[in-house]
């Protein structure tokens, strides 16, 4: 009788908190999301000097309150869920772990608290909560337009690194202590920041073979900027075309363009 009680439970509480579709699901996660709103402004007031020193015992009340709130969410959802272990190593139950876990290592680890910033990530479910279809759908073609473009982004990047470093070295070669290039990571650093046109000015080149070829890596950067574009451009529009042949609720294949429903889930396409 107990254990039938316990299981009544435990189907109630995994309504409301797991359920979006119900009356009392989607309360619950609005009102999680304004909390999560919340505990994140606290944190930005925290980092204000001025705020932090006139209200800093507000401050740490509200966060250990959210802190409590989030903790026992997380016991609850462990609690509820028929598959404990697959949740708590899912993305939403690692994110939600990681929301209340810095203000315990606070305890221990000075500003540690600020890292509670990653509760931001729960934010996500507001996709989830009011059902904005279209946006998980663009999702997926961009997650498919990255997952493709990878290995070429990989391929570029190490072209890159490769020329910093050699362009970096010859640098340091021509130039030397006495332009600021004093050693090999250095000369790379101003390689990078070069090639990427950011030009911070803390260091640069004094003789005219260095500015040769400072000026060389100035126009490779121009045209370096392109290349990782027009990768994902290509992948993005080739995910966007395959994408189209799918259904927008299960995203299972349509065989036709006169198909007007999905042979899998009836949706109307």
């Amino acid at each position: 009788m107990k254990t039938r009680s316990n299981d009544i439970l435990r189907k109630k509480i995994y309504i409301v908190i797991f359920r979006a579709d119900t009356s009392a699901g989607k309360l619950f996660d609005l009102a999680l999301l304004i909390t999560i709103l919340l505990s994140i402004l606290s944190v930005f007031l925290e980092s204000v000097a001025e705020f932090r020193n006139r209200h800093a015992e507000l401050i740490q009340t509200a966060e250990w309150i959210f802190t409590s709130l989030f903790t026992l969410e997380y016991i609850l959802r462990v609690y509820s869920t028929h598959k404990p272990w697959r949740y708590i190593f899912s993305f939403y139950g690692l994110i939600d772990l990681i929301a209340f876990l810095p203000s315990y290592l606070s305890l221990f680890f000075s500003g540690a608290q600020y890292l509670v910033v990653v509760r931001a990530f729960r934010l996500l479910r507001v996709f989830r909560i009011l059902k904005l279809t279209r946006f998980m759908y663009e999702g997926r073609v961009l997650k498919s337009a990255l997952k493709a473009s990878l290995y070429k982004i990989v391929v570029f990047l190490s072209s890159v690194v490769t020329l910093v470093t050699i362009i970096g070295t010859l640098m340091y070669i021509i130039e030397g202590d006495a332009s600021g290039f004093t050693s090999i990571p250095v000369s790379i650093y101003w390689a990078i920041v070069t090639i990427t046109t950011v030009g911070y000015g803390d260091i640069s080149p004094q003789s005219p073979l260095g500015q040769f070829l400072a000026s060389i890596l100035m126009i490779i950067g121009y045209g370096i900027i392109a290349v990782p574009t027009g990768i994902v451009s290509v992948e993005m529009a080739r995910a966007t075309e395959e994408a189209k042949r799918k259904c927008n609720y299960c995203y299972a294949p349509i065989h036709s363009d006169k198909d007007n429903f999905c042979a899998k889930c009836g949706k109307a396409i």
